[in-house]
């Protein structure tokens, strides 16, 4: 079997940085200032206009000024195992070279349907307005014809675990998608949070950035794995064996790709137990 007929899911993931540039053409036309300083100010107005400050202090600027630094994928197969992870376009990272990578993906595995956390609410309107600044195509995506195609909310094209574990949004996934690997036994965040991501990227820190990415794949895979035995897809016992076939599947890669390995480090058991460490 290919690998393109073998892909049943393409799991996936992504992280990005601000336009300083886009910021100050459409925000702040005329004054002359630099990327980083119309930023500041950008977030300084989100700031002063937030009903509840952030948490994290940095305000989050809305995704049409983002432009992708980081895309991890996970291909898996029909019976949900893993076949391989990687973050697109290592180790340049590159943004147009890895968006065109991940559109080609979507296009060129063509029984495969998108997994991710989050991906309607941001990464792929990131990757959708990535791809209309790059001038890029994907039919299979975006000229899909069907009443359900990708784009449409309830399709099985695209599953979007946290819409799918909210009901459709009914409710909040208070702690996203680092409770919910936390629930079992995976790292989870562990030193990097989305808030961060920027000031990385201004430093310079891009590998730091994939690999924080492609850690926040393997738990969205994880999830996913659990989201199918809910649904009665895939037994709890057949779960468990994935998760050790993808450990050990890990492991063995370790050496490759040092992310994998600070992710074994805190890689944990699945206790279905509450109140206990």
């Amino acid at each position: 079997m290919s690998a393109v007929t073998e892909t049943a899911y393409i799991v996936f993931d992504t992280e990005s940085a601000v336009d300083g540039n886009l910021v100050r053409k459409v925000r702040y036309p005329g004054q002359k200032l630099t990327p980083e300083k119309a930023i500041r100010k950008y977030e300084e107005e989100l700031l002063e206009s937030a009903l509840k400050p952030p948490k994290d202090g940095r305000p989050f600027v809305p995704v049409t000024f983002h432009v992708p630094v980081a895309i991890a994928v996970a291909r898996v197969d029909g019976d949900h195992r893993l076949l391989d992870v990687s973050c697109l376009d290592a180790p340049r990272f590159d943004s147009r070279s890895m968006v065109e990578l991940f559109w080609k993906g979507v296009q060129t595995y063509t029984r495969a349907a998108l997994v991710d956390f989050n991906g309607r609410g941001f990464d792929l309107p990131l990757l959708t307005l990535s791809a209309f600044r790059f001038g890029l195509s994907c039919p299979r995506y975006f000229d899909d014809r069907e009443s359900y195609g990708f784009r449409n909310r309830f399709t099985s094209k695209h599953l979007d675990l946290q819409e799918w574990i909210t009901e459709f949004g009914s409710h909040r996934m208070t702690g996203g998608l680092d409770a919910l690997a936390k629930m079992l036994g995976k790292p989870g965040k562990s030193g990097v949070k989305g808030v961060e991501v920027q000031g990385m990227f201004e430093r310079g820190e891009l590998q730091e950035i994939n690999d924080y990415c492609l850690h926040d794949v393997l738990d969205t895979y994880f999830v996913f794995l659990r989201t199918r035995v809910l649904m009665g897809r895939l037994s709890l016992e057949a779960e468990q064996e994935r998760v050790a076939e993808t450990r050990a599947w890990l492991e063995a890669r370790s050496e490759q790709l040092p992310a994998v390995r600070s992710y074994l480090d805190v890689f944990g058991e699945w206790s279905p137990d509450p109140f206990t460490e």
